[in-house]
Order: structure tokens, then sequence, then C-alpha cells
């Protein structure tokens, strides 16, 4: 089973076991961080990848051949 690339409320809420409403406090506060750094986000989502870079404090990398 494939993970969707971008991460919803409900996924946050599954993830770490926080509440609905704290799921999206987070998700505004990562979503905030991103568009400080430059990127485009969509509201009441979030990227796996980023999600999984500062919750778990490492990067999803591509290495190729």
């Amino acid at each position: 089973m494939q993970k969707n690339y971008m991460m919803n409320a409900n996924d946050v809420v599954n993830e770490p076991g926080v509440s609905n409403g704290h799921a999206y406090k987070l998700i505004r506060q990562l979503n905030e961080e991103l568009e400080t750094s430059g990127y485009l986000t969509v509201s009441g989502k979030i990227p796996r990848a980023f999600w999984v870079e500062k919750f778990y404090g490492y990067q999803n990398t591509v290495q190729t051949a």
C-alpha cells in the first residue's frame, strides 16, 4: 500500500495520536514554516516528507544509481 504524498488532519491524528484540533494547529504551524521558506502550501495538508523531517529528524532521500 502506497501512502499519499500529502497528509491531511486525519493522517496527523493517527500518526502521533493527537486530537483533531491539535492536528489542524500542527498543520498550520508547519505550513507557515514552509511559506516563510518560500514554498507553496495547501491549506489543511502538509507534505509527508516535511512531516517526517520535522517529527522524526531525518529526510526521505531518493538515491539514484
